[in-house]
């Protein structure tokens, strides 16, 4: 039997984690501040949703809106409090000025997950090079996933792309799980299905009343079934 395709779906606190759970995801995105685009949450939040349910949480390490580094002593610390928080999944990305990928960051902040599993965000979307960027990146510890929507634009702008990276997986720079995100609509699932994707990000579509509300079991749901087709 094949694995059930992956719903991500992004929790600001425990009772979205136990929202998302019910209606069938399969892993959380943990933020906070999605003003900013999805900003490290407190360690609090993160003991606090790992306690209420069990399916796995990748926590984001960002601290402020855009995609340089910023302090990386700052962010290293804090990954550390993340992991004593239980946090052993993570999500980040950092590019240069240039727009190509900070190296030196990343290689910084993902030496200290040991191994962890971890996915690089849509920070490939904005890169001045998606191909050099996957190459740099291909040999790091723990990274199996790249969370884009193909473009910065969105789904609809980057579908092309999306599924010519489905068709290269496995190659060189390619091994990671593609994990679609960013002005996905349902309407989108069953394309994206076709150039055999599997994994999908949700945000904004789980919570009918917006940010401010909390993240619906039926939004989920509705998802989760699409993607099963």
């Amino acid at each position: 039997m094949s694995k059930r395709a992956v719903l991500e779906v992004i929790a600001l606190d425990a009772e979205d984690a136990v929202a998302a759970q019910a209606g069938g995801a399969d892993r959380l995105e943990l933020v906070t501040d999605m003003a900013a685009d999805g900003l490290t949450p407190p360690a609090r939040t993160v003991a606090a949703i790992r306690a209420a349910v069990d399916i796995d949480a990748r926590v984001m390490l960002r601290l402020a809106d855009g995609f340089a580094a910023g302090d990386v002593e700052r962010l290293v610390r804090v990954a550390g409090e993340l992991r004593e928080a239980g946090a052993d999944q993570f999500v980040l990305g950092f590019l240069d000025s240039h727009g190509g990928v900070d190296l030196a960051a990343v290689e910084r902040v993902a030496g200290v997950l040991e191994g962890c599993r971890w996915t690089f965000h849509r920070a490939i979307d904005r890169a001045a090079d998606r191909d050099a960027l996957r190459k740099h990146l291909a040999d790091l510890p723990g990274l199996d996933t790249y969370l884009t929507a193909g473009a910065s634009g969105g789904v609809d702008e980057g579908l092309g792309v999306l599924r010519t990276e489905a068709r290269r997986r496995g190659e060189p720079g390619y091994q990671q799980q593609l994990l679609v995100g960013g002005g996905l609509r349902l309407d989108h699932v069953p394309v994206l299905r076709e150039a055999g994707i599997d994994a999908f990000h949700i945000g904004g579509a789980a919570r009918p009343q917006g940010w401010a509300g909390p993240v619906s079991a039926e939004a989920v749901a509705r998802w989760r079934t699409a993607i099963d087709g």
